[in-house]
């Protein structure tokens, strides 16, 4: 409930947030709220404040008085949206338009003109998923053989960059993770309006996005979120003046500058001020005061700081052009000579000469930028395809990143660039074990990770440490249904007694193992199998920003290498001349792999040798290769299942608990991601492992959790062939490093991990395996007794754990696995990848 009757902040609050701000000190969520209500001369003074933060930022960005703008033109690509926002008149019904969706001719057309006129943006607005509510939508896309309007609008957009070399900006709306990816290979920028943070505007009735599914503040900071993890330049915004409070305004704020630490991906940020519209259910509201416009503007600015860029639109100030250049921006936003403003049509934008003579009356200049700013154009990887790279520097000055106004743009084909994929450090699976790596970070490691205080924030107390031993009761509870039925420990009505499970210690984690290794016996018997296999890590160049892994690097990076086609089949021939059955490949989610890099790398190999196993590329290598090219999961698999592909590896796991997910990974996919991808592997007949990397910034309650996504998936598709416990190898890993994550597991919740995998997956998954790469042999002896029959491969080269810092080498022969396996007091026996017997 909103307090209504408050009676704000005093003119003394609102002076000693002055005060501070002017001081350069941080200012909380009390002072920024008492400085909206900053009028008069506290208005000039907090402007002017801004307005400093501002000319620092433009100075250290490189451009001092430099003011920019975009010139576009705006696609309309469909009025129809399944929300019903109570102030909007750019969605609409069906028999109001000619068309569902703008024809793809008619898409062309309108940025055919923008080309002739020198725009070059072409911005793509719509409305949210219409064909969930409109079947005249769901009727167009399926006459036309588009799944979705997300389908449409990734084909309209690839249409522009080919036919008119104009960059689209999309404005779609709410979108998921991998529909990011998907676009994301196809516009250099995005963008979605945050709006507010007040939920009580979308859940109460009579709220301006009450009936509006896409306006849940929660949804659309997901969306913030989930543009940073995937790497995209994106612009937000706040609306003000839609019945938020002062406070709800600044949260709002606050949100986004969290979301901005944590990625780095906000490219502009966007203070709109509600305009009342005829016709509409807001339509008797009056208009956000422009004096309230301004002094959220520069608390904004204040809140954001120097490096932000923020923009008031033009067309919605009144001609304040001053008020608002005072108070902090840096930006006009998008300008069309051609189209109008189809969200505010009543508001037509300024002339540009008009907006240059109000800007430099102020004492600016007016600049072209480009839809991507400055500095995600002159940073390149991550932020920008590589398909899209001819088309933006075509556009932009090198030097600045800004538009190069004289420059027209032409259509250029959008496909990767024709280069050789390969080199770099290539005999690094060999030198790792000689002379290590150059360096035990990344250059970038101050930046790419995102705000470390940030990432710290969100990490569970919990995770500091787990404790050993529970309560007394459960912990015997539990070590009862150990004995008697251990998959029920699964179930949440026994959640007590898995959780004092994991806690076990001394006597009582004795007992835990010797039941584990009861069970064990009981399912597969003594052997302890083996696969003679070889790794090969194609490629370590990844800018996804995992802050766990050592093993990415940039492409500049002194251990960055790309092996080649050909390189990776030497290796794959090499292994099975050595003996190997199987290859496993898995790589850096690198740019500047070829969309066909994945099938013809599979085809060499069996092209090469016809009866090697290739048990290769995890659920994120999957689902972003699917969505770089544009296609479905599905299909994508099916692709690489008819070049050979026979398993892939249940890696990329980690946690599956996005929770700690997105503290661990930065931008991995979200565990239902993972999900879909393996259980549509297993659907299609591609068996997978399953995984969990732990000991970082999890507990015991995320592992339970992990293992009952496990277990679920399993009794849908009965895919997995086997579990690894990954033990977390800290000594390089950045969130180590970085002071977040605790050094590893601890002995005994090595112990009690693997033991319990082999409890809670009884009857579900067979065979356990524990990592000698990771636990070394004499820990690896150790699971072997406490539930373990699987040792892994002979590997060959292994080069991620060893960049993480791992000291127990990158290879065993034979001989050395099956003096693991009798050390343990247990025959040893080779064994295929899906745990048959070998044929050689």
């Amino acid at each position: 409930m909103v307090d209504r009757t408050d009676p704000g902040p005093t003119s003394a609050s609102v002076r000693r947030a002055l005060r501070r701000a002017a001081t350069g000190r941080a200012l909380d969520v009390d002072e920024a709220t008492a400085l909206l209500s900053a009028r008069g001369d506290d208005l000039d003074e907090l402007l002017r404040i801004a307005g400093e933060v501002r000319d620092a930022g433009l100075r250290d960005a490189g451009r001092p008085g430099v003011v920019t703008y975009s010139k576009k033109v705006f696609i309309p690509l469909t009025r129809l949206c399944r929300d019903r926002c109570h102030y909007c008149t750019f969605a609409t019904v069906p028999h109001r338009l000619p068309a569902a969706f703008l024809e793809t001719d008619e898409v062309l057309a309108i940025a055919r003109q923008g080309a002739a006129l020198g725009c070059k943006e072409a911005l793509f607005t719509l409305g949210d998923r219409p064909e969930e509510r409109w079947p005249a939508a769901r009727a167009w896309l399926d006459e036309r053989g588009y799944d979705s309007t997300v389908d449409y609008l990734r084909a309209c957009a690839v249409a522009v960059l080919e036919e008119t070399g104009l960059l689209p900006h999309l404005n779609p709306g709410v979108l998921s993770w991998s529909e990011l990816q998907r676009l994301k290979p196809v516009a250099p920028s995005m963008g979605m309006m945050l709006e507010t943070t007040a939920t009580r505007l979308w859940s109460e009735p009579g709220g301006p996005h009450f009936g509006s599914p896409d306006k849940e503040p929660a949804v659309r900071l997901r969306v913030l979120d989930d543009a940073g993890r995937v790497g995209v330049p994106f612009t937000t915004g706040i609306l003000i003046g839609i019945g938020e409070t002062p406070a709800e305004r600044v949260d709002a704020i606050f949100a986004i500058r969290r979301s901005h630490r944590e990625y780095g991906h906000l490219q502009e940020v966007i203070v709109q001020n509600f305009r009342a519209k005829p016709d509409t259910a807001m339509g008797g509201l009056p208009d956000a005061e422009l004096h309230d416009l301004a002094a959220t503007v520069a608390v904004a600015r204040l809140l954001l700081g120097p490096k932000a860029r923020l923009q008031a639109p033009p067309n919605l100030i009144e001609d304040e052009y001053d008020l608002l250049l005072r108070a902090g921006i840096d930006d006009w936003g998008g300008v069309s000579p051609l189209t109008p403003d189809h969200v505010n049509p009543e508001r037509p934008w300024p002339q540009l000469d008009e907006l240059a003579r109000q800007t430099e009356k102020s004492g600016f200049t007016l600049r072209e930028r480009l839809t991507i700013y400055p500095e995600y154009v002159r940073a390149g990887d991550p932020w920008l395809d590589p398909r899209l790279s001819p088309h933006v520097t075509a556009l932009a000055d090198p030097a600045t990143g800004l538009a190069v106004e004289a420059a027209r743009p032409v259509g250029r084909p959008w496909q990767e660039p024709e280069e050789v994929f390969g080199g770099g450090r290539t005999d690094l699976h060999a030198t790792i074990d000689t002379a290590g790596r150059t360096d035990d970070r990344r250059g970038d490691f101050d930046s790419v990770y995102g705000d470390w205080a940030e990432v710290a924030g969100k990490v569970s107390p919990a995770a500091s440490g787990v404790p050993a031993s529970g309560a007394d009761g459960d912990l015997r509870a539990g070590l009862r249904l150990a004995a008697d039925d251990p998959a029920a420990l699964l179930e949440p009505r026994h959640a007590d007694a898995a959780l004092a499970l994991f806690g076990a210690d001394g006597p009582a984690l004795d007992a835990l193992c010797r039941l584990a290794d009861d069970v064990r016996r009981d399912t597969v018997g003594d052997d302890v199998t083996y696969v003679v296999n070889r790794n090969i890590n194609f490629t370590n160049v990844c800018y996804v920003g995992c802050r766990f892994c050592a093993f990415a690097q940039r492409e500049r990076d002194a251990d960055a290498f790309r092996l080649s086609v050909e390189q990776v089949a030497d290796r794959a021939e090499e292994a099975w001349a050595a003996g190997a059955g199987e290859v496993c490949l898995q790589g850096g989610i690198d740019p500047k792999l070829p969309v066909t890099g994945y099938a013809d790398i599979v085809r060499a190999i069996k092209a090469r040798v016809p009866g090697m196993h290739v048990h290769a590329f995890s659920p994120m290598e999957i689902v972003t290769a699917a969505a770089k090219a544009g296609v479905p999961v599905r299909d994508w698999l099916s692709m690489l299942r008819e070049a050979g592909l026979d398993t892939i590896p249940g890696t990329a796991a980690e946690i599956l608990d996005d929770d700690v997910r997105w503290v661990l990974t930065k931008g991995k996919l979200p565990a239902a991601a993972w999900v879909e991808v393996v259980s549509t592997a297993h659907e299609l007949g591609i068996r997978s492992s399953s995984t969990m990397m732990y000991g970082h910034v999890d507990h015991p309650g995320q592992w339970l959790a992990h293992f009952r996504v496990l277990a679920g998936v399993q009794d849908r598709t009965g895919g997995f062939t086997e579990f690894v416990a990954l033990p977390f190898v800290h000594t390089n890993a950045p969130i180590y490093l970085a002071g977040i994550a605790r050094p590893g597991p601890t002995w005994r919740e090595n112990r009690v991990v693997h033991a319990m995998s082999r409890l809670l997956l009884h009857g579900r998954i067979d065979n356990i395996q524990c990592s000698w790469v990771k636990l070394g042999d004499d820990g690896t002896v150790a699971m072997l007794q406490g539930g373990c029959n699987d040792l892994g491969g002979t590997l060959m080269e292994e080069t991620i754990s060893r960049m993480a810092g791992s000291g127990n080498g990158s290879a065993r022969t034979e001989e050395q696995l099956r003096a693991i396996a009798a050390a343990a007091g247990r025959p040893a026996r080779k064994r295929t990848t899906a745990y048959g017997h070998p044929s050689r």
